[in-house]
């Protein structure tokens, strides 16, 4: 949805009243642009957690939820001051949004400084050792940062939430914030998401041992904590007995809780799916269609495909993928002329140095493959380094292969959402550290993501596929994919935080 308003009218607010139910999340569901003339445009907000949170809606009783998050830019600030509480309605989609505008010196240490730089490669467990991490004035400075910008949510979420509502904080940016609204409100239901995986003790243990213990203690302060996979849930587990001497409860082998200084934190695996409503509707509207049809002319004839779809993260491992396809090609000369790779790697935290020289490294290698194997008429690598969602499901479509090799990741929806909208079937290459892995590792073919040769053998294997099992292993696939799409997913959480 997309909404205007003019420099000299003040966006309206919405009536102010407590909320049952309470998101927050460091992204909304809605991002502003700020034109010259002073006017503000309203649209979506990007990412895959705004799609699973997006379906709140409301409760059974009507009342409204209230969506908390933080203005990401000039134009999102500007729409919050000019809101006041919250944002106009006609912008959100009909939800209620409260959207706080933090200092942006804060906003970037916190996010940038810690969130990025720090907890989220701590949990994909990405740093060099050799050389990094170093934490010395400048991270406390950025630490600091961190507590301002989680106290920030906390006190909003005190003011926005009725008496005993539920609350869900999402994320890594956030971990804090159960604890401290604890603090403020003793009388809420708290439960803490995380999306991303959760590191090891010995890795996690990398932290400053009074950070490490600050951010156990931030999500234990809630009254459940949730993963996407039982195997995030029990590394989460480990880190408390380790770093914080927490006892954890168990039930027939499975971690269920965690004990800490007379409370009880419980714990809870749901894994996100996806909307297969959406995505098969989404698939076939006319700009897919256009996609659709400029990538066939691109690919040629005759050619099978390996798609891959991911944003430019140091953990989608993107340039392992090029590594391997490229050994593909020199081992299985067969495939000349006869594949191609759509590999869209979309930007990602471009103002973080590291991000950019890897996105760099994606664009030098792909065009060192079409200059080694390339001919007049055969493009063995078709990148493409702007976000284009349309774009994106058109290549579903036309997968044969889907290559998903994270590093590490939380769940991965991409490759669930490959096979639910893929038009002939397609085989799934799938990291075994991806989330994605334990519900989707039966039906794939799973590769260490490390290992460039056994991901070759996996891409030649799969393109061998009999079209037979390949649409029986999709079929299945896409069941599982779907098991817990967005709206179940969150009413999963709301329902386990009742006592």
């Amino acid at each position: 949805m997309v909404a205007e308003h003019t420099p000299d009218v003040p966006i309206a607010a919405a009536p102010i009243a407590a909320a049952p139910i309470v998101v927050a999340s460091n992204r909304g569901p809605v991002s502003y642009k700020l034109r010259e003339d002073g006017s503000l445009v309203a649209g979506r907000g990007g990412g895959g957690l705004v799609s699973g949170l997006s379906e709140i809606g409301r409760d059974p009783e009507g009342a409204a939820a209230v969506w908390v998050c933080a203005a990401l830019g000039a134009g999102d600030r500007e729409a919050a001051g000019r809101a006041g509480r919250r944002l106009a309605a006609a912008d959100t989609g009909g939800l209620q949004v409260r959207m706080l505008d933090i200092a942006p010196e804060t906003f970037a240490a916190a996010y940038n400084g810690v969130a990025n730089s720090v907890l989220w490669f701590v949990h994909h467990m990405l740093w060099q050792t050799p050389l990094e991490p170093s934490f010395d004035a400048g991270f406390r400075a950025e630490w600091a940062a961190y507590e301002a910008y989680n106290t920030a949510f906390a006190d909003a979420i005190a003011e926005e939430a009725a008496e005993g509502a539920s609350v869900l904080v999402q994320d890594y940016h956030l971990t804090l914030v159960p604890g401290l609204l604890r603090e403020r409100r003793p009388d809420l239901r708290i439960g803490h998401f995380s999306h991303t995986p959760w590191a090891p003790p010995d890795y996690y243990r990398l932290l400053p041992d009074d950070v490490a213990a600050q951010v156990l203690r931030g999500v234990l302060g809630g009254d459940r904590a949730a993963f996407l996979t039982r195997r995030w849930a029990e590394a989460f587990a480990a880190c408390c007995t380790s770093t914080l001497g927490a006892e954890t409860v168990r039930e027939d082998g499975v971690v269920t809780a965690v004990r800490f200084e007379g409370r009880t934190t419980r714990l809870g695996v749901h894994g996100l799916g996806a909307d297969a409503d959406f995505l098969r509707e989404r698939a076939h509207r006319p700009d897919v269609e256009e996609r659709l049809a400029a990538l066939r002319e691109r690919i040629g004839p005759g050619r099978r495909t390996i798609v891959r779809v991911d944003r430019t993260e140091l953990s989608k491992n993107i340039v392992r993928g090029l590594r391997a396809y490229r050994r593909l090609l020199q081992d299985h000369p067969q495939w000349h002329g006869r594949v191609v790779h759509i590999a869209f790697a979309y930007p990602s935290r471009q103002d973080l140095a590291v991000y950019r020289h890897y996105m760099a490294e994606v664009g030098r290698l792909a065009r060192e493959i079409n200059a080694e194997f390339g001919t007049d008429d055969w493009e063995p690598v078709a990148l493409h380094l702007e976000d284009d969602f349309p774009r994106s499901l058109a290549a579903y479509r036309l997968a044969d292969v889907a290559l998903v090799n994270p590093i590490r990741d939380g769940m991965n929806l991409v490759a669930k959402e490959v096979p639910v909208v893929s038009d002939h079937g397609c085989v799934l290459v799938l990291s075994r550290e991806a989330g994605a892995a334990a519900e989707l590792g039966d039906e794939a073919l799973t590769i260490n993501p490390y290992d460039i040769e056994a991901t070759a053998r996996a891409l030649h294997l799969a393109l061998l596929m009999d079209p037979g099992e390949r649409a029986e292993r999709t079929k299945r696939l896409a069941a599982a994919a779907t098991a817990l799409p967005p709206g179940r997913w969150f009413a999963a959480q709301l329902a386990a935080l009742v006592p």
